[in-house]
């Protein structure tokens, strides 16, 4: 199925932007389309979702996803993991460092002292293989070969992109390993629900729910202590709807910790990978609301709280704080907290994750 014009694209963006070959590897861009007449606009360099087209309470169409508007700026964007595919391993390792089989591996370390999202060159920075199926679905493809980025075992990745007539944008993850390994997939959308704008509105009164009693404290570093703690009587509290900007400022060492919010929520799961609702997030002026649904057992709070007003698509820009995510995924650090529910792969097993991202206004 080839790809859809630009000339009925609303988001703006064109394909031969998003063309270029790396590595003897062609990228290019995919558009997604409903009944709805709104679009979903992915490049299969990382997987990056570049645009999300849906409407406000009058019915006005924006980019409420913040990405780039051509291959170069993607590859060199001052956020590498821009609302991209996110492997071998999602969030944090301490010190790079795990034991498998009683071997130790080693890890590239690429934010303090840690390893963060696969590595110096995870799945955000690889040239995916794509087919777009219909109108409405994309699938992409990569094999990490044994050994990338000191991860051990050969891992083979199918990404299906769904966008559905229910404005549901559906990721759904398959992956298999010839040797034992970890895996931790996810993707880090960052979402700007009142659209992206330059510069691009604060999140702070974005209202935030999210089906979790317990959230994962963090060290200085952003790893995980080994504790996990309930959220009543703290910032961290978001089980009633509340502004995000409410406690992110909080005298709390937690939130010093994460700069803001940068932490794993666990679930609230009545069985083991079932799909649930996990997070709501709903933008008081445009009246758009997006809720997440996952298998995961954890999802990661993030503010965006580093950013800088760095440029983005069509002129937009990025302050701190302009985005939230919601990366679905298993608990950071997981190989060296054996109570932490298990991220390892066996061959023969099948890695699955299913989340959806579904977008409406309020009634």
């Amino acid at each position: 199925m080839t790809n859809t014009s630009d000339a009925n694209n609303c988001c703006g963006l064109k394909r031969e932007d998003f063309q270029t070959t790396i590595d003897g590897k062609k990228t290019d861009l995919y558009v997604l389309k409903n009944q709805n007449g709104n679009e979903v606009a992915i490049t299969n360099y990382g997987g990056a979702v570049v645009a999300i087209m849906v409407p406000d309470q009058q019915g006005k169409l924006a980019n409420i996803i913040q990405g780039h508007d051509n291959i170069q700026a993607v590859i060199d964007s001052p956020e590498p993991y821009l609302s991209t595919l996110i492997g071998r391993y999602g969030n944090r390792i301490a010190k790079g460092r795990f034991q498998l089989n009683g071997k130790e591996y080693n890890l590239p370390i690429n934010n303090g002292p840690n390893s963060l999202h696969g590595g110096k060159k995870g799945f955000n920075a690889k040239v995916w293989e794509a087919q777009q199926m219909n109108e409405q679905t994309l699938v992409l493809k990569y094999v990490s070969p044994y050994g990338e980025e000191g991860f051990t075992g050969e891992v083979r990745t199918i990404v299906e992109y769904t966008f559905t007539d229910d404005n549901e944008l559906v990721i759904e993850y398959l992956a298999f390993t010839n040797k034992k390994t970890i895996i931790n997939l996810t993707h880090h959308g960052f979402f700007s629900l009142s659209g992206i704008a330059n510069p691009t509105p604060t999140v702070e009164e974005e209202i935030c729910e999210i089906n979790a009693d317990y959230y994962i404290p963090i060290d200085e570093t952003s790893i995980p202590t080994g504790e996990i703690r309930f959220v009543k009587g703290t910032p961290f509290d978001f089980r009633q709807p509340k502004a995000i900007g409410k406690d992110i400022e909080a005298e709390n060492e937690q939130i010093k910790n994460g700069a803001g919010y940068d932490h794993c929520f666990v679930l609230n799961k009545k069985e083991e990978g079932e799909l649930s609702f996990a997070a709501r997030l709903t933008d008081p002026k445009s009246g758009r609301v997006m809720e997440v649904y996952t298998t995961e057992p954890g999802v990661q709070l993030y503010t965006d709280n580093w950013a800088d007003g760095y440029q983005g698509q069509h002129g937009a820009t990025f302050p701190r704080r302009s985005a939230v995510c919601f990366e679905a995924q298993h608990f950071p650090d997981s190989p060296n907290h054996p109570y932490f529910p298990s991220v390892v792969l066996e061959p023969g097993q099948e890695y699955k994750q299913k989340t959806v991202y579904k977008f409406s206004v309020k009634s």
